[in-house]
């Protein structure tokens, strides 16, 4: 097709008004790439692909024509689990480098809150207590990062320069390494990677073999009094294993940044637990000119039947 044959796209999402985060950038971007909003659409077999967010559970039932269904985040789980989204449907997702340094930022930052003490250090100030924590030489701390996708390497990056001792769970071995981090593959990866670490930062894709894989059976394999940095899924977590580690010890604190359900209900027991660290789902963002380029990419790319840059591998997940 001619590059400036439009091809048409809506926005899905039940929580949120993506044309207000995005809508201005990708109108700059491109003329030939019309997102609208679903009551904006007139004829629904026009429709050839959707940009996502949470999407509702009829949403995709009306765009018999659909080609594509992205995600503007680099989370696709919500999406290939969907009941209504058929399987001839191609995904992709937002791939923003942006958003790698922001959550390896957000990361690095949560280990050293809890590595150098400044939770007791704050209690301290509020009672005018001086009293120095002691630190140990960052080379000495072990920290155990799970994943190594865009957002896994990143934040191995960010935990080097810091100086941490760094081992890492990754599906295959990755060309370029760095100095001072272990890789492991393969079934025992994840367990051998938090063997004895002082910190655990999760940041697996969601899939049948990840859910659940913050677990009791791993946090014992830590060192006591470590702490757990989940900025990976809801889903990876089970909440009664966390609150049993933390009451016996063996955990002495967690960053919490996604949850099960989302918004995080104000009645749900964590609100209260001064041992947990809770943000909502805010480790990181993707920067609305990076989500229009890669989304008008991606919709020129089904249009005129290239392959896709952003597809995701639905055997794997990711």
């Amino acid at each position: 097709m001619s590059e400036t044959t439009p091809i048409t796209g809506v926005y899905l999402s039940a929580t949120t008004d993506l044309d207000a985060l995005y809508g201005d950038a990708l109108r700059r971007a491109a003329k030939d790439v019309v997102l609208r909003h679903p009551d904006e659409i007139d004829r629904p077999e026009d429709v050839r692909f959707a940009i996502c967010w949470e999407p509702g559970e009829g949403a995709f039932a009306p765009y018999r024509n659909l080609g594509l269904a992205m995600s503007v985040a680099a989370g696709v789980d919500a999406l290939l689990s969907h009941p209504g989204l058929p399987e001839t449907v191609a995904v992709a997702r937002v791939r923003d480098p942006h958003q790698a340094e922001l959550m390896a930022g957000f990361a690095v930052h949560e280990v050293l809150h809890h590595e150098r003490g400044f939770e007791e250090m704050a209690r301290n100030a509020a009672q005018a207590r001086w009293s120095p924590i002691r630190m140990r030489a960052p080379a000495a701390v072990q920290v155990a990062v799970l994943g190594h996708g865009t957002m896994g390497r990143a934040v191995v990056r960010g935990l080097r320069a810091m100086g941490f001792a760094v081992r890492v769970a990754c599906r295959s071995m990755p060309e370029l390494q760095l100095d001072g981090v272990s890789y492991l593959t393969g079934p025992g990866a994840v367990t051998s990677a938090a063997e004895g670490a002082d910190h655990l930062v999760n940041v697996l894709p969601l899939t049948a073999e990840t859910e659940n894989v913050l677990n009791g059976a791993l946090f014992d394999r830590l060192a006591p009094g470590a702490s757990l940095v989940q900025i990976g899924r809801g889903e990876h977590l089970v909440e009664t294993d966390l609150e049993a580690a933390l009451d016996n010890g063996q955990l002495k604190g967690a960053t919490l940044d996604v949850f099960r359900e989302e918004p995080l209900p104000a009645t749900h027991r964590f609100w209260r637990d001064a041992r947990l660290r809770l943000t909502p789902h805010v480790a990181s963002d993707s920067l609305p000119e990076v989500v229009a380029a890669q989304v008008i990419e991606t919709a020129r790319a089904l249009r005129d039947g290239r392959p896709m840059a952003y597809a995701v591998d639905r055997s794997r997940g990711y």
